[in-house]
């Protein structure tokens, strides 16, 4: 299950504003603010460019942490 909770909360903590993001992945500023908050749908690539802008990988920010190994694996 996707969640969005991750997503803020990091790129908060590394001080980066709705415009940084959006022009980190080629978006504009009310597009990235529609997917961060659950208003726009996001597609796998878009998911990728956004961790990748972060650091880190879709995963870590988009999945339920409560996900067993086994069930993180099936979600791949």
């Amino acid at each position: 299950m996707m969640s969005l909770d991750k997503l803020k909360q990091v790129r908060e903590e590394q001080n980066k504003s709705y415009q940084d993001l959006a022009d980190a992945i080629g978006l504009t500023k009310s597009a990235y603010w529609m997917i961060e908050n659950g208003k726009r749908g996001l597609k796998y690539s878009m998911a990728v460019r956004i961790a990748a802008a972060l650091g880190t990988t879709p995963d870590s920010l988009f999945l339920h942490s409560e996900l067993t190994d086994e069930e993180q694996e099936a979600a791949r």
